[in-house]
């Protein structure tokens, strides 16, 4: 007997998008084949007017079977009938899903053909074993010089961007995903806005990206259920192409507040114990198996993540974001329109600084977040009154160069054009000796053709 035509109609309950049906354990098995539904297998909800809908296990306990389902259960009663098709949910993995778009259960949302007959891989599997990984030592450069120059993105590297609502974050990750040199980008939104979904996908399409990236989007109209597949759709691709074609792969997941709020709402319906702020006790072990997938194979691709998490209210002790920074390698920090150097960090940029990049570059980095640190100290004398000495106006003026030349999001600017300029900045507001950097450094890369202020007012 095929497990596919077995029908199970003792439905017991339906709670938001979470239907229980009893599975009477003397119906495991018949005529030798196995019947048991496992633990994320796929099954259909039949209502009882001919409505389907896909669900899959989540939840196992004795003889009754917990499925989430994906299409929400609108329409669904306890007189619907499941059966279970014997296998985990799996996606479109080919050359095909290249330029298409697709919702959070993985169907095309942009008009284009069904990919029926394409191959499809498991979505949701382990990660890859640590000693199948090489060290990251390769940079994904993103001509943001907040991110190149001062806390670099390394391939493989995993790492989120703290901000808050009503910050630019999707403006920036858009950029991030048309400037960055990967192969291939995949992007998730999960519970996008239509207008935060048109602008990813006008800015892919307007920069002539699009044939180059796959999109899974979970809108905040869709079923909240959707929401959990949408960062497994985008890795189990992402881990495929990077495998087995050899490519870079760099995945833009935003917002990953709201896939832990998706948990959250799931947990309530399983009637699960509340933790911290009514989160579930695995918020960490869900975060974590999605962001471990972030790997450098060893002879092969690479996949990189960059996440938005949002912080409710600018906390970082907010559940999502605290679990999320033990897990990562750092952190972008973004607040009042700029990347905060000083917020920010990138664990492996040591990877690559001075490797794979300028000999000079550590020195400019060090230098420059030095001396924008005495810019503020100074603005904060200047707020409180005190007298400034002549070394406090330079740190004043080369302040507000940097964050007119740096920090703003919209500048775009390639590494070595960025320490170019770096060194520019340094030499229009400081002397070579007040820079403490290596002299065979300095005596290599300080510009000669820039006048100082210090000089011009000298001179006048």
């Amino acid at each position: 007997m095929s497990q596919t035509l077995v029908r199970y109609r003792d439905v017991l309950e339906i709670v938001g998008d979470i239907l229980r049906v009893r599975v009477p354990r003397a119906g495991f098995t018949a005529g030798g084949a196995e019947l048991a539904p496992r633990l994320h297998d796929l099954g259909v909800v039949e209502g009882s007017e001919g409505r389907t809908s896909l669900g899959q296990v989540i939840h196992l306990a004795g003889d009754v079977v917990t499925l989430q389902v994906f299409g929400g259960t609108a329409g669904l009663s306890t007189a619907s009938s499941v059966r279970f098709l014997g296998r985990p949910m799996d996606v479109v993995c080919s050359d095909n899903v290249l330029g298409r778009v697709f919702r959070g259960n993985g169907r095309p949302m942009d008009g284009g053909p069904a990919l029926d007959e394409d191959r499809r891989v498991p979505i949701g599997g382990p990660s890859v074993n640590p000693v199948r990984r090489d060290m990251a030592s390769r940079m994904v450069r993103t001509d943001v010089p907040m991110i190149d120059v001062f806390n670099c993105l390394v391939e493989s590297q995993k790492i989120p961007i703290f901000s808050v609502a009503g910050e630019p974050y999707n403006k920036l990750l858009a950029r991030i995903g048309i400037q960055a040199d990967a192969d291939v980008v995949i992007f998730g939104g999960i519970g996008l806005i239509f207008d935060d979904y048109h602008l990813f996908r006008t800015a892919f399409d307007e920069a002539g990206v699009l044939s180059r990236t796959v999109m899974y989007v979970n809108l905040a109209s869709d079923p909240v259920v959707e929401r959990l597949l949408v960062p497994d759709l985008a890795l189990a691709v992402a881990e495929r192409i990077a495998h087995d074609e050899n490519k870079r792969v760099l995945v833009l997941l935003t917002d990953m507040t709201a896939f832990a709020d998706a948990l959250k709402e799931i947990g309530v319906a399983m009637d699960r114990v509340p933790s911290n702020r009514g989160y579930t006790g695995d918020l960490y072990s869900q975060l974590a198996r999605r962001y471990e997938k972030a790997c450098d194979f060893r002879g092969r691709g690479s996949v990189t993540i960059l996440s938005v998490t949002t912080m409710p209210g600018g906390d970082v002790t907010h559940p999502v974001p605290d679990n999320t920074g033990y897990i990562t390698e750092g952190q972008f920090y973004l607040h009042d329109g700029v990347l905060d150097p000083f917020g920010s960090l990138s664990r492996l940029k040591q990877n690559v600084i001075g490797h794979v990049t300028r000999e000079d570059h550590g020195q400019v980095m060090n230098a420059m977040i030095r001396f924008y640190a005495g810019a503020r100290d100074a603005q904060q004398k200047q707020a409180m009154a005190f007298d400034l000495s002549p070394f406090d106006h330079k740190l004043l003026r080369y302040g507000k160069l940097f964050r007119e030349r740096f920090m703003d999001v919209d500048v775009r600017i390639g590494l070595e054009d960025a320490l170019d300029l770096g060194w520019r900045t340094l030499a229009e507001c400081f002397a070579p000796e007040e820079l403490v950097m290596k002299q065979s450094i300095v005596d290599r890369y300080y510009p000669k053709d820039v006048v100082r202020a210090d000089a011009e007012a000298a001179s006048a």
